[in-house]
């Protein structure tokens, strides 16, 4: 029978779970190539045979997005899935043209396509934009589940950067776990807060055979979702944290787009940081796009491990890297912090060092703060080296990992931290009763 040929552009995320739920034992279609984008080195691999199943015993080879046009004529491919989250309308519209153009259909495969059943109860927590709350807002969750007796299993949206056979099912429950493991500091950033909490961490590359480890450990299935994407499981609670300060991308970022119309409750964060007139027109365009949500309101108060290290002082600060850059916010709780204490900001574009001063160059966006990149162990070495270089007298650490662990600061630092923390009712308590 002959297939229809297809490549799915993705991110190593969204696109490998689409392949696995939708096209690994599907006679209909051959996917000839994953193209991949907005991570660096992740393009130049090959998606494995061991998890690519029979139908493909070379395993699929993973392009450069930029080569789309040529694989699309090369492999006479007829439809192009897009699988990958935090871009604008007009980016996937663009990429659409693009496929369009070269011959191919062009495709968005939706939760019923592609969302998973759990025999167990799963709260989701996905938000409108990366950068908006959503960890802090999970942590909290898994909080009240565990206040009331529930054990959870937090399942953690897909990051798999290295060997994909070996991060298949990932469980992490110790510091030992990560370094077994070899995480990146993106990997870490996401991890080690829930650890630090005493929660277990699924995850990898097959959430089928992930959601089956979890189960057995469970009560409640945590969802933590990356980016703005939509969760990989069938929610019996979906959580939507949104961001005032971003106003206006809940109807224009996909597929943050997406989850807040299929929303069961909107978390309208940093509400302290926010302007009265900023909160009320995203409360007004929530009530649009889906007037039958629970809205929560919630503060992200910061704190600062010694105040004293940084007060007055010039100060690198290194922010969270995907909030600061495909999240298009120019700066974070870390310089929040550093202005809130006097500090001045050390600009450190100037020395940026291998694929940070390109990270500069494609997120023109950024005010003088450092991503915390780490996608690799040469890029966590650039990190270092450009952290050298600045020249000041503090680092402010505003990552969700202390990279202290990490790296060897040349500078004294500190760190800043900031939790969720709802204000008025409803609460996340009042609206998991069903599940307590």
């Amino acid at each position: 029978m002959r297939r229809t040929k297809v490549i799915i552009m993705g991110a190593a995320g969204r696109d490998f779970h689409n392949f696995n739920v939708f096209f690994r034992n599907n006679d209909t279609y051959q996917v000839v190539a994953f193209t991949a984008t907005q991570i660096p080195g992740i393009e130049g691999r090959r998606y494995p045979p061991e998890l690519a199943g029979p139908g493909y015993p070379e395993g699929i080879p993973i392009e450069p997005e930029e080569q789309l046009p040529r694989l699309i004529k090369d492999h006479g491919v007829e439809v192009v899935v897009f699988a990958y989250s935090d871009v604008s309308h007009q980016h996937v519209m663009e990429r659409a043209a693009t496929a369009v153009a070269a011959g191919a259909d062009f495709w968005l495969l939706g939760p019923a396509a592609t969302q998973l059943a759990s025999q167990k109860p799963v709260v989701a927590v996905c938000a409108v934009r990366t950068g908006c709350g959503k960890s802090q807002t999970t942590r909290r969750v898994a909080e009240i589940l565990k206040a009331h007796g529930k054990k959870v299993a937090v399942v953690r949206h897909p990051m798999p950067y290295g060997n994909l056979v070996a991060q298949a099912v990932q469980r992490f429950a110790s510091y030992q776990d990560l370094d077994r493991a070899n995480c990146t500091i993106e990997e870490r950033e996401e991890y080690e807060p829930h650890i630090n909490r005493g929660n277990v961490v699924f995850a990898g590359v097959d959430y089928g055979a992930i959601l089956k480890e979890a189960e057995q450990e469970a009560d409640v299935i945590l969802w933590d979702g990356g980016n703005n994407d939509l969760p990989f499981y069938r929610p019996a609670l979906h959580i939507v944290v949104a961001d005032p300060l971003r106003a206006g991308h809940e109807n224009t970022y996909w597929p943050g787009s997406v989850n807040v119309r299929q929303a069961d409750v909107v978390v309208i964060n940093k509400v302290d940081s926010a302007s009265v007139a900023e909160t009320e027109r995203l409360r007004a365009s929530i009530a649009q796009l889906n007037p039958h949500a629970t809205v929560i309101e919630a503060a992200s108060p910061i704190t600062v491990e010694a105040p004293d290290v940084i007060a007055g002082k010039r100060v690198l600060v290194i922010e969270d890297g995907p909030t600061v850059t495909h999240g298009e916010m120019p700066y974070g709780a870390g310089t929040v912090a550093a202005r809130k204490l006097g500090a001045e900001l050390v600009d450190p574009r100037p020395y940026a060092v291998g694929s940070l001063a390109e990270t500069f160059q494609k997120y023109p966006h950024l005010g003088p703060v450092l991503p915390a990149m780490g996608y690799g162990e040469r890029q966590i070495h650039e990190l270092a080296a450009t952290i050298s270089e600045v020249p000041c007298d503090a680092i402010v650490i505003a990552t969700p990992i202390d990279l202290r662990r990490l790296l060897d600061l040349p500078r004294p630092s500190t760190r800043v931290r900031y939790e969720l923390q709802e204000i008025g009712r409803p609460t996340l308590e009042d609206v998991l009763a069903p599940l307590l």
